[in-house]
């Protein structure tokens, strides 16, 4: 136990930072995964590696609403995908091979997954077929050079939800990405309502009865993630987990200062909040009784 700690607790100083375009981010050594996975197991090595996933470094302060995992061996591409994929407002982890790529997957934390097929290691196809023989139904856009249709069809039937081919428009690529995660959370649409307030994904606003709302970046991203799912309860470590990406143990009482100020903003005089809090449990989005 103690060779296992020495481990969790090095990992900062072993894992590699690549400077990208616009913003860091990080790649996970092999060797560390390989060896804390096979001296601790995966439910260990989930805790360790969310743990430092949680501290890439963003331009922002760090605040995302989904996170995507991006496995990609060609270092010019990936930095170009997170970076572009950071702009829009996710959180991106990067893994380099097909090895990495797969224990970070099997976390099951991420909202979906960009995965190339052609991968050292481990091919994305392995790692596509593992995901799905462990019952993980994480959205996953394959990139592949393999344009045939024996190709696709094989892809499709191994679990992917997406695929795109080499060379690609970095525009689809977002926009596919994010079309993947609204189905994989029921929704087909970019406006997403709740009794009479309406968030647009894509021009990222927010109305209420009509009513355009001035909400800080991380109050709409509180309430992008809490408009995803309505009427469930949401705790403070899973908003931290998806808002934070630098180590979110340490700032549970933000998220009450946000929602506080969110639930302010979303006020109506002579109606309920929309916001409520359950002590010890989370907070819900509800829908008003009678509304529309």
């Amino acid at each position: 136990m103690q060779a296992i700690t020495q481990y969790m607790c090095s990992m900062a100083a072993l894992i590699s930072v690549e400077p990208g375009s616009q913003a860091d981010h990080i790649v996970l050594d092999r060797t560390w995964l390989h060896s804390a996975h096979q001296m601790s197991g995966l439910s260990m090595l989930g805790k360790g590696v969310q743990s430092v996933l949680s501290k890439t470094g963003d331009n922002a302060p760090g605040r995302h609403v989904m996170r995507v995992l991006l496995v990609e061996d060609e270092q010019r591409l990936a930095e170009n995908i997170v970076a572009a994929l950071r702009e829009t407002g996710l959180a991106v982890d990067h893994a380099p091979d097909g090895e990495a790529g797969s224990l970070l997957a099997e976390q099951g934390v991420y909202d979906a997954i960009v995965l190339d097929l052609m991968l050292p290691g481990k091919s994305g196809l392995h790692v596509l077929q593992d995901l799905r023989r462990r019952k993980l139904h994480t959205p996953v856009l394959i990139l592949t050079a393999q344009e045939s249709k024996d190709s696709v069809v094989n892809l499709l039937n191994a679990g992917a939800d997406d695929y795109l081919s080499k060379p690609f428009d970095l525009g689809e690529l977002l926009a596919r990405i994010k079309a993947l995660i609204r189905r994989a959370k029921g929704v087909s649409t970019p406006v997403l309502a709740v009794s009479d307030l309406e968030l647009n994904t894509v021009q990222q606003t927010v109305r209420r009865r009509g009513q355009f709302l001035d909400l800080s970046p991380t109050e709409y991203r509180i309430l992008e993630y809490l408009i995803h799912r309505p009427r469930a309860v949401v705790s403070q470590q899973e908003l931290l987990e998806h808002l934070y990406d630098f180590d979110w143990e340490h700032h549970s009482n933000v998220i009450e200062a946000h929602i506080s100020n969110l639930r302010r903003k979303l006020n109506v005089a002579g109606s309920e909040p929309l916001i409520e809090t359950l002590r010890h449990r989370g907070y819900r989005l509800r829908e008003e009784a009678g509304a529309r």
